[in-house]
């Protein structure tokens, strides 16, 4: 029997194979609409079971994370580490993604005319920086019982945040408590590893649909953007996050690779960080031996806040845009852009319709018509894919190389 690893491995080629091959089917085709219904039920179940675990996950990981932290006086080290971390990652992301794009100039040989319906009849729903930082931080604050109700991760975050320094400032009169988090968290991994026996079958099942789906010469008309996105999303994901892992920990690609293969995956086919952070905080903890205590902390933080793939995305969109209806921006607009794609990213999950919304904001940060999302959207879940398990490679990253740092700062003392 081979190992789970190597069966989302086999999974995610077969569903890749499978849906190409439908792709040459007939839409009414019997058999291509009873494969896609298949495909779509069993994925929906798999991500149905990965988001029903979902919240109970974070509030414990974070309480319980907090709660150790706090007791071992390493949390406003660990606090300040990740968040440089995330500041240095998303900066290289979309540095990337502004010069590729320079370089390259996509969209500059595509005529806008052949977008002009989409443009027309669609409405954007625009946001200035001002109301996104209302939006932002008004939903921090929830009523918790809301916030697990309708899946808010920031505000569950936040909540977890208080509660674990509150078990810490309590001391032994809510030892009790802790330890029954401990053990609620202990519980939980339990059920992920049962939901995991069914993550190859899950895999198969929304990468036949994804693949199936695509409109093939949509794609050969956007190629350019498309190879682009793809390139230096893949140049983050395979040179500079695991250069910086390595530069900080010594540990090789290949290593984190293997042991983070469950998650990537999964990442790929869900395009949900959030989704995937059960699998995230096994792989962390269990094949690359993260401590507990900061991948429960760094982990659920970094899918709400840390998207690397997302900013380079956005900024890379934002001057294809610019190419496309023949504006060229300026050094200072491309810093506009720039830490307007940092914010967006960084506070997407915090607004409904958190991606349309943020991506509309950095176009308009710069006077590009925000109509213009009309142009990504039948492109952005294909290149989801690629840019969510970077955004999760990112996130794993962020907690081994916190984990080091924290552990040598403790030897140190």
């Amino acid at each position: 029997m081979p190992s789970l690893n190597r069966q989302i491995l086999i999974a995610a080629c077969l569903g890749v194979l499978i849906g190409w091959g439908l792709g040459f089917l007939p839409a009414e085709q019997g058999v291509r609409t009873g494969v896609l219904y298949a495909s779509t039920l069993v994925g929906s179940i798999f991500i149905g079971m990965l988001k029903m675990i979902l919240v109970p996950l974070i509030f414990t990981s974070i309480v319980v994370g907090v709660a150790n932290l706090q007791a071992h006086h390493q949390v406003n080290r660990v606090w300040i580490t990740t968040l440089v971390y995330f500041v240095i990652t998303l900066s290289l992301a979309m540095l990337v993604a502004l010069l590729a794009t320079n370089i390259f100039k996509p969209g500059a040989d595509l005529p806008i005319t052949l977008f002009a319906d989409a443009m027309d009849a669609f409405e954007a729903r625009q946001l200035t920086i001002a109301e996104f930082f209302l939006h932002f931080f008004a939903n921090l604050f929830q009523n918790p019982f809301a916030a697990f109700a309708n899946g808010s991760i920031l505000a569950i975050v936040v909540f977890a945040l208080f509660i674990g320094i509150a078990l810490v400032a309590g001391g032994e009169r809510y030892q009790g408590i802790l330890r029954l988090m401990q053990e609620f968290l202990e519980l939980l991994l339990q059920v992920i590893g049962w939901i995991m026996r069914l993550a190859p079958l899950g895999i198969l099942a929304l990468l036949i649909r994804l693949v199936a789906e695509q409109d093939v010469s949509l794609l050969v008309t956007m190629l350019g953007f498309i190879v682009l996105v793809f390139a230096t999303t893949l140049f983050h994901g395979v040179v500079i996050l695991p250069g910086i892992l390595y530069l900080v920990t010594g540990k090789s690609p290949l290593w984190f690779w293997r042991g983070s293969r469950e998650a990537l995956i999964t990442a790929f086919a869900t395009s949900s960080s959030a989704a995937t952070l059960p699998i995230s905080l096994r792989c962390a903890e269990q094949n690359l031996h993260v401590r507990r205590s900061i991948a429960g902390f760094v982990l659920p933080l970094g899918a709400t806040m840390n998207m690397d793939g997302t900013a380079l995305y956005e900024a890379a969109a934002a001057l294809f845009v610019a190419n496309l209806v023949g504006i060229e921006l300026s050094f200072a607009q491309q810093m506009v852009v720039f830490f307007t794609a940092m914010i967006a990213s960084t506070g997407a999950p915090g607004i409904p319709s958190a991606g349309m919304v943020t991506m509309v904001m950095v176009l308009q940060a710069v006077g590009l018509p925000a109509e213009a999302i009309a142009i990504l959207l039948p492109i952005d879940r294909l290149l989801d894919t690629v840019r969510t398990a970077v955004n999760v490679e990112g996130d794993i990253v962020g907690s081994l190389v916190v984990d080091k740092l924290v552990h040598r700062g403790d030897e140190s003392v």
